[in-house]
């Protein structure tokens, strides 16, 4: 496991860049991690740090570094959900910064027992937090369509209703305890070609992102980090997926009005919200080769950017609403 003191988080120069830190300085690190970025803001004299990361076990790894600041960091068990409660609590707003490194860390992909690698035998758990329903619980419990519709819609796979149906005559036999097992039937039913990634790899994925609720919690995280950034503030993204990107482009788009021009609206339709954002230079800012042949996890790595202007926040809007959701199989029926 990579110690929280050498962990160098992916387009971590290009994140600092982006966020501009200054002497003085609050600033949020909406996923601590190994600490990475955290540290890199507090080299920084005078900064202050609020840390936040919902994986108790990295939490009580920062411990140190938190007594070494001396009241310049502030560390919580948290999710990005509550970004902006905890900010107001621990007088972080308005905040100059926010930065959010999104999806699992090396350090929980490499721990079998946390069961979120397909690579090695663990428990089929993938709970970042360690509480509530686990990837067995859904695998084993949910009907054969909502199976389906979580490994299509998170993991975009193809072959999701055939992997579910197996999954479903196969856990009436025996249920599915660990990763191997879910694996070894996703490679029996929906074989790769070679030199594809392994078959596993996007249902895998998908109960993650299911397990963690985790494109409820960036949308949520996002609209929390609009309200808490004082003008001038930089709110930077890097994402590993495109269901992440996918949510953070078009959060940015609405919020700096791209793509918004008068001859689009219709005679008497309302104006826009002024846009809250500013989003400069060319984006997304990508790992260089270097990074990518030093890490090869860092090769899907987007980081977006944005500077928050005058405007109030922006209301959620359905369209943006519906990116972090399983569609309503109900809607429509009478």
């Amino acid at each position: 496991m990579t110690s929280a003191g050498t962990h160098i988080p992916v387009l971590r120069d290009g994140a600092l860049a982006a966020l501009g830190v200054r002497r003085g300085g609050r600033y949020i690190d909406a996923t601590f991690g190994g600490g990475g970025y955290t540290r890199a803001m507090l080299a920084q004299p005078e900064t202050r740090v609020l840390a936040l990361d919902r994986d108790r076990t990295a939490v009580k790894a920062g411990a140190p570094l938190v007594e070494e600041m001396r009241g310049r960091l502030t560390l919580v068990e948290a999710r990005f959900s509550q970004i902006e409660e905890i900010a107001r609590a621990k007088d972080f707003a308005p905040a100059d910064g926010i930065v959010f490194d999104i999806g699992v860390s090396s350090m929980q992909f490499d721990e079998a027992a946390r069961g979120f690698s397909f690579r090695a035998e663990g428990p089929l758990d993938m709970r970042m937090e360690g509480r509530g329903r686990s990837a067995a619980d859904i695998v084993n419990e949910a009907d054969e369509e909502t199976l389906a519709d979580i490994l299509y819609f998170y993991g975009e796979e193809r072959a999701a209703r055939r992997i579910a149906r197996a999954i479903v005559h196969d856990r009436n036999l025996t249920p599915f305890e660990t990763t191997k097992a879910l694996a070894g039937l996703i490679e029996r039913v929906a074989p790769g070609r070679p030199g594809d990634i392994h078959p596993a790899t996007k249902s895998f994925q998908a109960l993650r992102i299911a397990v963690n609720d985790e494109l409820d919690e960036l949308l949520t995280g996002l609209i929390g980090a609009e309200r808490l950034l004082g003008e001038g503030g930089r709110l930077v993204v890097v994402t590993f997926h495109s269901l992440e990107d996918r949510i953070v482009k078009q959060f940015l788009a609405e919020r700096s009005g791209r793509g918004e021009t008068g001859s689009r609206r219709l005679p008497g339709e309302t104006a826009p919200p002024a846009p809250s954002f500013v989003c400069e230079g060319r984006q997304p800012v990508t790992p260089t080769s270097a990074e990518t042949a030093a890490n090869p996890r860092a090769r899907s790595a987007k980081l977006r950017h944005a500077t928050r202007t005058t405007a109030p926040p922006h209301p959620l809007g359905a369209r943006l609403a519906r990116l972090a959701r399983l569609p309503d199989r109900d809607k429509g029926k009478a």
